[in-house]
């Protein structure tokens, strides 16, 4: 049949038909429902310890090995916060490596100007929920079939706590990350997940991923569109964000950022005590998964 469809490709239109579904989008959400549960997962809180507690618990099931990274950040402030990194990995021996990233923490204050209330922490359901969870959907197709290239799924601290523009205190888990790479073969790409369950969920091309990685962003994007996502991948431009990508970047691992920034009317739920369990959907983490997995699948050795 393969062969047929090679022979009537141009013919028929015939396209290789892609890989079966193993990613799981009831059970992402559900992981974001554990998230929210937990209350504000901000460094130094007590959700936030437990958050990494089950962080660490869940990924010993399922990866072959788990890093943790922890460390005292010393805020511009002075204060004294507990940062925790989680690397899970699967196939340790393969020295091709991709690396897939989220940040796990959540802002201490909703300070969006359209947030009804800026003093309150942020529910964190999207912004740094819904990339844990698809992270944690991919370990879980990754223990059912290990893949044929080894698999790092990062964990980051961190990202959201400070600051940005100027940068004061963000990205604190990435850049942590950077300047401590664990022993063994660079990955040959990394992918960072940010803001992925929105229900009107629509990524376009990130201006710092097409600077520093423009063939990665290719690759996912006509894997995206191969799956039938090419209304969620959308073929659009957007300009240079802040995100974890950009430390990776600097410490040369071609890294590009996954993230729709277009979050509520205007991006009202950013930042903001909206960002709740209602607004993100089993169907879109489900999108971003499929895609990700495929691009696992796809990588040879």
């Amino acid at each position: 049949m393969r062969l047929l469809c090679l022979a009537l490709l141009t013919a028929a239109g015939c396209r290789e038909a892609p890989p079966p579904p193993e990613f799981d989008g009831a059970a992402a959400l559900k992981y974001i429902e554990t998230q929210v549960a937990f209350g504000p997962r901000i460094p130094g809180a007590a959700g936030h310890a437990r958050m990494a507690a089950w962080l660490d618990s869940l990924l010993r099931t399922r990866a072959d090995s788990v890093l943790v990274q922890r460390w005292i950040h010393r805020t511009k402030g002075g204060d004294s916060l507990p940062m925790v990194n989680l690397l899970a990995r699967f196939n340790l021996g393969a020295q091709t490596r991709l690396l897939f990233l989220a940040h796990w923490d959540t802002r201490p204050k909703a300070d969006s100007p359209a947030s009804p209330d800026t003093t309150a922490a942020v529910p964190g359901a999207n912004d740094g929920g819904s990339g844990v969870a698809v992270l944690l959907g991919m370990a879980d197709a990754l223990k059912k079939l290990p893949p044929s290239v080894g698999v790092d799924l990062l964990f980051v601290d961190g990202e959201d706590y400070g600051t940005f523009g100027p940068d004061v205190d963000v990205l604190i888990g990435s850049t942590y990350y950077a300047e401590h790479l664990p022993a063994g073969p660079a990955p040959r790409f990394a992918v960072l997940l940010d803001m992925v369950g929105d229900r009107d969920l629509r990524i376009p091309r990130e201006g710092n991923s097409l600077i520093g990685a423009a063939d990665v962003v290719d690759m996912v994007w006509n894997t995206a569109a191969r799956l039938g996502y090419d209304k969620i991948f959308v073929a659009e431009d957007t300009g240079p964000i802040t995100d974890d990508h950009v430390p990776l970047q600097r410490a040369g691992i071609r890294a590009i950022d996954v993230i729709d920034l277009d979050y509520g009317v205007n991006n009202s739920w950013h930042h903001s005590t909206e960002d709740t369990l209602d607004k993100v959907s089993a169907s879109s983490l489900k999108a971003v998964g499929d895609v990700m997995m495929a691009v696992v699948r796809a990588t040879k050795p």
